[in-house]
This record gives C-alpha cells, sequence and structure tokens, in this order.
C-alpha cells in the first residue's frame, strides 16, 4: 500500500475508504476502484481498465481481481522489479481485456492468474490462459493460502 501511495495510484476516500485508479494505456484516470471496512465498488461515471503497480516495462504480468490483493501479492513477493501487478476491479470489461492482451502480446511476456482460490477464481484464471494462449504469452496460475491474497497477508 505505502509504495501505490507513494506512487500516486491511492486515495482516500470517504469512511477510510481506499480508492484504487485504473487507468488506460495512455496514462490516463479513468475511474476508481473502491474498497471500504465493509464494502467495495467502483466511482459512478469511471471505466474498468487495469489499477496497476510497478514497472510498466515489465513482462511478468500478475493480474488479481481487486487493487488490494495486487498490492498483497506484490507485498508478499517483495514487490519483484520483473512484475506488474494489476486488478481488473472485480470485473471484466472490453477496455480491460483490450489491455491485458496488450500487456501480455510484448516479447518474452508471462501472464500470472493470481486471482482469488474459490470459482470465481478459477473462472477469471481460465479467461487469463486464454489470453495468454492467444497471444503467445507464457501462463502461471498462483493460488493464495487463504481465500484472496489480502487475507493471505492479513492473517
Amino acid at each position: 500500500v505505502e509504495r501505490a501511495a507513494a506512487a500516486g495510484c491511492l486515495r482516500e476516500g470517504p469512511r477510510g475508504s481506499m480508492w484504487a485508479e485504473h487507468m488506460d494505456p495512455a496514462g490516463s484516470v479513468v475511474g476508481w476502484e473502491e474498497r471500504g471496512p465493509d464494502w467495495r465498488g467502483f466511482a459512478a461515471g469511471g471505466s474498468k481498465t487495469l489499477f496497476h503497480l510497478g514497472e510498466a516495462y515489465a513482462r511478468r504480468l500478475c493480474v488479481t481481481e481487486a487493487a488490494i490483493d495486487a498490492m498483497s501479492l506484490a507485498a508478499i513477493e517483495g514487490c519483484r522489479v520483473d512484475s506488474l501487478y494489476a486488478s481488473t476491479g472485480g470485473g471484466w470489461s472490453p477496455a480491460s481485456d483490450q489491455y491485458i492482451r496488450a500487456l501480455a502480446a510484448r516479447p518474452g511476456s508471462l501472464v500470472v492468474a493470481a486471482c482469488d482460490a474459490n470459482d470465481q477464481g478459477d473462472v477469471y484464471a481460465a479467461r487469463l490462459r486464454e489470453i495468454a494462449a492467444a497471444v503467445g504469452a507464457e501462463f502461471l496460475r498462483l493460488w493464495p493460502e487463504a481465500e484472496d491474497w489480502n487475507a493471505q497477508i492479513s492473517g
């Protein structure tokens, strides 16, 4: 979280909530993924693309379902310099699909499905596997030791 805040991709919202920016490939902020103590959502009027943390040139693309899980995985792994940690904000949009495809299509890319350890996570992982195959990227599935990466790091 500290690294993401230092990078400017997090904001504090109402009632102690965290807002994680979703950017388009040109670097414009197009939406905000919201996470509060007892709720989660996406800012009205915004567009889901990807929240991402890490080096833009990284060839290891770790895709999670939520920004908090992307940040938790980054913390668990020590924020690897070869990795870009990303979140789709809990759902897929055509823009997030296109963005993932563009990142995965770079030569030498590895798509890491770092999805939740549940049925929905398996659906996400299958979709990421299909994208990796379609663009010629390598694929790896990572499972958290708990329901998700944030639960794993929170204990």
